[in-house]
């Protein structure tokens, strides 16, 4: 197995707490390095004692030992670093959302297409089995015809008003935060696009702190609820005819909760479990099974391009900011 060497745009918190450890533990996978100006930053990544640190993006890009780069700047500087990163002849997993607009996204389709590499969005949940089972659930028919889809993702960030999931200018926001969880996941595991019906925010400096979206999908209702200014809650609901999937921690398993499918139909509930699985190792797996031709990338930059369409349309359909 060739071992895929990595590196980081940017030492992000998220990148040290989670997907740097993740490409540690990753199966062949290395850390190698990380590009930051600020040693300090630098020094959270201590759980890799060999990470080699450069002092730019672009001498991380020019770095010849690297062979493949996440990205986990902020939302407007996705698609520019993940262009850039083509360019440079490293294929590239950049962190959700791609970007804040569908038509952003063009410029990296056309560089994956020029360059023939890699280009992906970091959406770790298609990665995760209760994922896959729940789509093999809903296509099987086992609990008939969905009628009603329920998808909540809300936590509370009002302390930080300097995070630039708060600030306009950074392309903050809940909805390019963790909208992308539940409307993605509805497209996921039903293999459809939505239709938006109707949408409220509540804005707070340009941003969207809470929004409620109606939509309508393959002959069901879809209703999300996304906010930053809530206690921390996260489900997911898929209701049919002939009976109900829930999800009790559908986005972020083994940080929130175990992750379960709860089953209930004619027969009555069963409880599936999935303990110890770890979505964001199985992501850098997967991005190195498709670098080394071994399987395709399940999340393609159609897929990401779908939800953010989704999401536009939500913009469209809501009430402007105030």
């Amino acid at each position: 197995m060739k071992t895929i060497r990595w590196g980081i745009l940017g030492a992000s918190r998220f990148a040290s707490t989670t997907m740097g450890p993740a490409i540690h533990s990753a199966r062949g996978a290395v850390l190698d390095a990380v590009a930051t100006r600020t040693p300090a930053k630098a020094a959270l990544f201590d759980f890799c004692p060999d990470i080699r640190v450069h002092d730019s993006y672009d001498a991380l890009l020019a770095d010849p030992q690297i062979d493949a780069v996440y990205v986990p700047l902020p939302h407007t500087l996705h698609v520019p670093w993940g262009v850039k990163a083509l360019h440079a002849g490293k294929p590239v997993l950049i962190e959700k959302p791609l970007a804040l607009r569908a038509a952003d996204i063009d410029p990296l389709v056309a560089a994956q297409a020029e360059t023939g590499l890699l280009a992906a969005e970091a959406y770790m949940i298609v990665h995760h089995p209760q994922w896959h089972r729940v789509r093999a659930l809903i296509q099987s028919g086992a609990i008939g015809e969905i009628l009603q889809i329920d998808g909540t993702f809300t936590y509370d960030n009002r302390s930080d008003p300097g995070n630039i999931r708060n600030r306009a200018e950074t392309g903050g926001g809940g909805l390019p935060d963790v909208g992308v969880y539940p409307m993605g996941a509805a497209r996921y595991a039903l293999a459809a696009e939505p239709t938006i019906t109707s949408a409220q925010i509540k804005w707070e400096d340009g941003v969207d702190a809470t929004a409620q979206v109606r939509a309508g999908i393959a002959g069901a209702q879809l209703n999300i609820l996304v906010s930053m200014r809530m206690a921390k809650r996260q489900s997911m609901t898929f209701h049919g005819t002939d009976g109900e999937i829930h999800m009790p921690a559908p986005f972020n398993p083994g940080s929130f909760a175990e992750a379960q499918i709860h089953l209930s139909d004619a027969n009555g509930l069963r409880v599936e479990r999935f303990p110890g699985v770890d979505h964001y190792i199985l992501q850098v797996e997967a991005f190195g099974a498709a670098l080394r031709g071994e399987a395709p990338f399940p999340w393609s930059l159609a897929d990401a391009t779908g939800t953010q369409t989704a999401l536009d349309a939500v913009y469209a359909v809501a009430n402007p900011p105030v």
